[in-house]
């Protein structure tokens, strides 16, 4: 969709997977510290359903491209024109995460398939989401081209590292890196919309003005450094609980163990003479 809303919606749906993963990966690089086999079963079931709710932002993404009152309504050709050729490619980007996040349910759910197949899978949709969107402004005013080719920057590099985990798996650090770019695509979707659609009748950016180029890429480095402390804060945060769970847990333990021992004297005490 050529419009505020239709750059809305793919930033809510990359940041909201960013704020999930950024909880997620470091919850699980701390259990998996410690007591790995008594959680992979949890972390199973909690794969399977995170990959069913981005299948299910992927198919919604579909439905709002397809069937908005301007849509092309699958309607590719007619009349020896194609229709609404944005809204297709909007489609086929969501159609690619769509089997990403099938493919990660399989993997869960069927033994048969091997590790690693689902960020494969995973690494495709995103090159897929680069490859549309280089070829996605051409004959577009400066501006228009630019912030989208910025874009590009998160979505080839979130790319690469998602194919490096395909070897390097369960790696904290590409995890993190990872969750940052999805971040930065939420909320530079927004951006995107906000300067070239502006809502509440904002006046328009120009077009042509080099200084908004010049804005718009020291604008990107910021959010950039908004995706890193987002990262570094709920790691931080995560942490902390966990630290702090386990030493209270730990004092739980101590205080019934001071108690068992104390019952245990009394039982002892009271079959002796002393008595």
């Amino acid at each position: 969709m050529a419009n505020f809303k239709g750059h809305a919606l793919p930033g809510s749906f990359f940041l909201i997977v960013g704020l999930w993963w950024s909880v997620k990966y470091p919850l699980k690089y701390f259990h998996q510290k410690g007591k790995r086999s008594q959680l992979i079963h949890y972390y199973q079931h909690l794969e399977i359903i995170e990959a069913a709710i981005r299948t299910l932002f992927s198919v919604i993404g579909i439905l709002a491209e397809q069937f908005v009152p301007d849509g092309p309504h699958v309607h590719l050709y007619t009349e020896n024109h194609w229709i609404k050729l944005m809204n297709w490619q909007h489609s086929t980007m969501y159609l690619f995460f769509a089997i990403s996040g099938i493919t990660d349910m399989l993997t869960y759910l069927v033994t048969h398939i091997p590790l690693g197949v689902d960020r494969l899978v995973m690494a495709v949709a995103a090159f897929t989401e680069g490859f549309l969107f280089y070829h996605h402004v051409h004959n577009r005013p400066p501006l228009d081209q630019y912030i989208h080719s910025l874009l590009l920057c998160a979505v080839f590099g979130g790319a690469l590292s998602i194919f490096l985990e395909v070897i390097l798996r369960d790696n904290i650090v590409l995890e993190l890196f990872r969750t940052s770019l999805v971040l930065l695509q939420g909320t530079w979707f927004w951006q995107i919309g906000f300067v070239l659609f502006p809502p509440s009748g904002a006046p328009a950016w120009d077009q042509q003005d080099d200084s908004n180029i010049m804005f718009i890429t020291m604008c990107f480095c910021w959010h950039y450094v908004a995706a890193l402390c987002i990262v570094a804060t709920n790691y931080s945060l995560v942490c902390c609980l966990l630290h702090r769970l386990k030493r209270h847990g730990g004092e739980i333990i101590g205080i019934q163990k001071l108690k068992s021992d104390h019952t245990c004297h009394k039982a002892l005490l009271s079959g002796s003479d002393e008595e």
